[in-house]
């Protein structure tokens, strides 16, 4: 039996299904080493008092260097390491944004189409979530 962690308990860890003309951006982890070579949606923790969508657009910026902005919450949640749970929200770029360039924790970047979207060995924990963003009608 699973047991489930109290609300106060959980830290929430936000990923980003950016969307950009049908495709969806996929970044490869360089650290740490037992992650490294496989892919991730991009995003992070959500800091004490901070929004998740806040957080989002601050670890799309500090991990991508762009302006992006969330769109909607993509249903569902799921358990990483406890305590924390990953979320998961679609984003697109701010007009004026610079292009996503990996940054921190990532050493390649790929947009991929709905054709390609299993072309990348995803992390464990994030394929559920994939699933989801594949049957969204926006992608």
């Amino acid at each position: 039996m699973t047991r489930m962690t109290p609300e106060a308990e959980r830290i929430v860890v936000v990923g980003a299904a950016l969307l950009d003309g049908g495709r969806l951006l996929a970044a490869r982890r360089s650290a740490p080493v037992d992650l490294a070579g496989r892919w991730e949606l991009p995003g992070g923790k959500v800091e004490t008092g901070e929004r998740p969508e806040d957080a989002l657009v601050r670890e799309l910026h500090e991990e991508l260097g762009i302006d992006a902005e969330p769109v909607g919450r993509v249903p569902g949640e799921w358990p990483l390491r406890t305590p924390y749970v990953l979320q998961v929200w679609t984003a697109r770029l701010r007009p004026g944004s610079p292009a996503p360039r990996p940054l921190q924790d990532h050493d390649a970047l790929r947009w991929l189409t709905p054709a390609e979207l299993w072309d990348v060995p995803w992390l464990d924990q994030d394929v559920s979530a994939v699933r989801e963003i594949e049957k969204l009608a926006a992608f």
